[in-house]
C-alpha cells in the first residue's frame, strides 16, 4: 500500500520529522530555506499533506495545481498565510497551534513593554557604543511599569495572559478593547475593563496589540490612533505585521508624539520600514515571542500530530475549519 507523502517546508526538530516518517513519505527542508512560490508550487506536487509555518503562502491557484492535498498543518497560531475559504471550499483541512504558546508569549510580550517603558535596549546601545562617562539623574528616564494602565487591544488567551502579569504582578489597572466583552467571571479576576477603541489608546499607558490579523484589521493602528495616545505612553505589537501602521509609527517615534514602541512583528517582515531602524526609541525583535525551547518543540509536536491525525483517519486536536471532516475527496 502506497503511503501518503508530505511536505515540511522549512526546518523542524529532527526528531519530529521522524516521527512523521513512520507515517509517511516525508520529503524534509532541513536547510531551512523560504522556497519562492514556484518552488513551494513544485515541492509540493504529489503531496496529501504539508507541514507549514508562517513563510508559506497558500492561495487557491496553488490549490487547484495540486487537487491531492487534504491538511495544511501551519505551525503557529495564526494562519493568514493561509486563504482559508479557498482550502475549505477544496475540502482542504486546515490546522493551527493554538494554546501550546500562550503563556510564552505572553511573557515575551510584557518583556518587550517593559524594555520600551524603562528604555532598556536604547541604554544597552549607548552603552556598548563606549559613551557611558558618568551618572546623571535623567539618565535614560523611563516610564514607570507597575501601577500604570495596561491597555490591550484583542483580549484573547494571550491577551489575558498579559493581562494576569499585568494585574496581578503588577498593579496594573487593566482596560481592554474586544469586538465584544468578554463574561464577567473573565474580567473580575483581572479587574479588567471593557472600553471603546478610542478610550483605550487615549487613557492607556502602555497599550499591547494581541489581536488575530485579518484584512478588516489591517493598519487598525494608524495615525489616528496614534494620534490619541499620550506622549508618555508606549505601545508593543506582538500580534501580526500589518494591523499597525510602520510609517505612521515611525514618524510618531522619530517626533517623540509617543514615548517608545516595542515590536516583534512587522509589515512584510522579514523586511521592515527603514524609519524603524533610525529611531532610537524602539525595541525591535525578529518574530521571536513565541521562541523557547519547550514552546516551539510544542508547536511542532502539534502540528504533527495534526498532520498524523487528518491523514490517518483520525481526529485532528486543533482544526481551523473542521467543516471539510465530513467525507472529502481523495
Amino acid at each position: 500500500m502506497t503511503r501518503p507523502a508530505v511536505l515540511v517546508a522549512r526546518a523542524v526538530f529532527p526528531d519530529v520529522v521522524e516521527r512523521l516518517r513512520h507515517h509517511f513519505d516525508v520529503e524534509h527542508n532541513p536547510d531551512d530555506e523560504v522556497w519562492s512560490a514556484d518552488e513551494l508550487r513544485r515541492r509540493l506536487a504529489g503531496k496529501s499533506g504539508a507541514l507549514l509555518t508562517a513563510s508559506e503562502r497558500i492561495d487557491a491557484a496553488l490549490l487547484d495545481a495540486h487537487p491531492r492535498l487534504r491538511v495544511l498543518a501551519n505551525m503557529a497560531v495564526g494562519y493568514n498565510n493561509i486563504d482559508v475559504p479557498a482550502c475549505t471550499a477544496r475540502g482542504v483541512l486546515v490546522t493551527n497551534t493554538p494554546d501550546v504558546l500562550t503563556e510564552t508569549t505572553a511573557d515575551f510580550g510584557f518583556a518587550l513593554m517593559m524594555a520600551a517603558a524603562r528604555r532598556i535596549a536604547e541604554s544597552e546601545h549607548f552603552l556598548r557604543a563606549g559613551r557611558w562617562t558618568k551618572w546623571r539623574y535623567d539618565m535614560f528616564v523611563g516610564a514607570d511599569v507597575h501601577g500604570a494602565t495596561l491597555g490591550i487591544l484583542g483580549m484573547g488567551r494571550i491577551g489575558q495572559a498579559v493581562a494576569r502579569r499585568g494585574a496581578l504582578g503588577f498593579g496594573m489597572p487593566v482596560i481592554y478593547h474586544n469586538r465584544s466583552r468578554l463574561p464577567g467571571e473573565v474580567e473580575q479576576p483581572l479587574g479588567a475593563r471593557w472600553v471603546d477603541k478610542d478610550t483605550l489608546f487615549r487613557d492607556a499607558d502602555h497599550v499591547v496589540l494581541v489581536l488575530p490579523y485579518s484584512p478588516a484589521v489591517h493598519h487598525v493602528v494608524g495615525e489616528r490612533e496614534l494620534a490619541l495616545m499620550k506622549p508618555t505612553a508606549t505601545l508593543t505589537n506582538i500580534a501580526r505585521g500589518g494591523i499597525v501602521d510602520d510609517a505612521a509609527l515611525a514618524r510618531a517615534l522619530a517626533e517623540r508624539r509617543i514615548a517608545a514602541a516595542a515590536l516583534d512583528v512587522f509589515e512584510g517582515e522579514p523586511q521592515l520600514h527603514p524609519g524603524l531602524l533610525e529611531v532610537p526609541n524602539v525595541v525591535l525583535t525578529p518574530h521571536i515571542a513565541s521562541a523557547s525551547v519547550a514552546t516551539r518543540r510544542a508547536m511542532a509536536t502539534l502540528a504533527a500530530d495534526n498532520l498524523i491525525a487528518a491523514l490517518t483517519g483520525a481526529a485532528p486536536p486543533t482544526p481551523v475549519n473542521p467543516e471539510v471532516l465530513a467525507p472529502r475527496r481523495d
